[in-house]
């Protein structure tokens, strides 16, 4: 994925510490809808549970990318917060 598209191929990431009991799982995807709208689903929790899932949709892409880049820099602080990063599987 480079900076200035969305991801249309799903991204799964996991967060993984033992030692603090840290088994995370997040997925995230960009599709368009039948429509043109732009739908961004989100899916995390626990590796190996239901988890959740959060979809939102977007009339214009420019904004469907300002929300997948907020949720991808919320990532990228998970050492801080969690201890552990998230990595690409």
């Amino acid at each position: 994925m480079t900076p200035e598209t969305l991801p249309y191929t799903a991204i799964e990431l996991v967060a993984r510490n033992p030692a603090r009991g840290i088994y995370r799982r997040w997925r995230l995807q960009a599709a368009r809808d039948l429509f043109g709208r732009i739908t961004v689903e989100t899916a995390w929790g626990r590796i190996g549970a239901p988890g959740r899932t959060l979809m939102r949709s977007f009339a214009a892409e420019d904004d469907a990318l300002r929300y997948v880049r907020a949720l991808l820099g919320r990532r990228v602080g998970a050492p801080r917060r969690l201890g552990t990063g998230y990595f690409a599987t």
